[in-house]
């Protein structure tokens, strides 16, 4: 009888290394947000893949850098305890930027962990075959350099599916023999009201400048079905605050004639529909919580 393994492994790198596309192609549906913005990414969040063979749970985490604020520290932390409690560690590095210090500090990071460590040259499908020559040689020496050899490289595409499959196949031959941890049909363990929080934050991130993404979070206070629709006819309402740290943010926002509150809430509940199969009536509020970023006691009202 064929063994059936089971575990986790986490995906580490800087900020914008492809990882949350990854993660939602490796699980083949959309379970974390994704975005061009860096730091996009705020929570460790698990896809689940389940395989006749083994169940796999794949961790997306935070962009490890360098931080200028609580929030940036406390994202840091969420990194380095996720590879500290996950069978597998697989190092994103994105294939259309040189290898710099940030990705030599993370290999240096991952040096003395005694995990199967897998390097990932992500974003394959946007150079040439003799770039990621260049990338995969690249970071093959630079573990050698620092005394340890990665238990597997390889070029993958979330985009256009290259080599996908080969990553489930890597990333389950290093788990250990166990049992089903989750049911099959199951594809993430977050729950509903933090997936809706990140949806409608996914869609206030489309068209924002480069520094408001960072000061944009999302707390869902109420979600509930309406209680005089017939059940054929389900409504879920759903009560949402978008954070920002300064009136003037609170300003893009909203937009002109409110033009851009009503483009977020509109997008959002498009997707938050697509996600739980349901019509959605969407209260979105835009607040000002100065310097959240910076504050603990604010950061802990908001989730971190």
């Amino acid at each position: 009888m064929a063994e059936y393994r089971s575990g986790f492994a986490c995906l580490v790198g800087r900020p914008n290394a492809g990882k949350s596309t990854l993660l939602n192609a490796l699980v083949g549906s959309s379970v974390a947000i994704t975005s061009n913005r860096p730091q996009t990414t705020r929570h460790a969040i698990r896809g689940i893949i389940s395989r006749p063979d083994g169940q796999l749970i794949v961790v997306d985490t935070p962009g490890l850098h360098r931080p200028r604020t609580t929030l940036g520290e406390r994202l840091n932390d969420i990194v380095r305890s996720t590879w500290a409690e996950v069978d597998v560690i697989a190092l994103c590095i994105a294939a259309d930027a040189p290898i710099g210090p940030g990705d030599r500090f993370m290999v240096e990071e991952l040096k003395t962990n005694r995990r199967p460590r897998i390097a990932l040259i992500t974003k394959a499908d946007l150079v040439p075959p003799k770039v990621m020559i260049e990338r995969l040689t690249e970071i093959s020496e630079l573990a050698t350099t620092l005394g340890f050899e990665w238990a597997e490289i390889a070029p993958v595409s979330a985009l256009s599916g290259f080599q996908v499959d080969l990553v489930r196949d890597l990333f389950l031959s290093h788990l250990p023999e166990g049992p089903r941890l989750y049911p099959d049909d199951d594809v993430t363990d977050e729950p509903e009201l933090i997936l809706v929080a990140e949806l409608i934050r996914e869609a206030a991130l489309e068209g924002l400048d480069d520094e408001l993404p960072h000061s944009l979070a999302v707390v869902v206070e109420e979600m509930t079905l309406r209680a005089d629709r017939p059940e054929d006819r389900p409504l879920l309402d759903i009560y949402a605050q978008v954070f920002v740290e300064r009136d003037s943010q609170k300003s893009i926002i909203i937009g002109k004639g409110g033009e851009g509150l009503k483009r977020i809430g509109t997008q959002a509940r498009r997707r938050i529909e697509a996600l739980l199969g349901t019509p959605v009536y969407l209260d979105l509020r835009v607040k000002v919580a100065k310097n959240w970023q910076r504050d603990p006691k604010q950061l802990r009202r908001l989730g971190f």
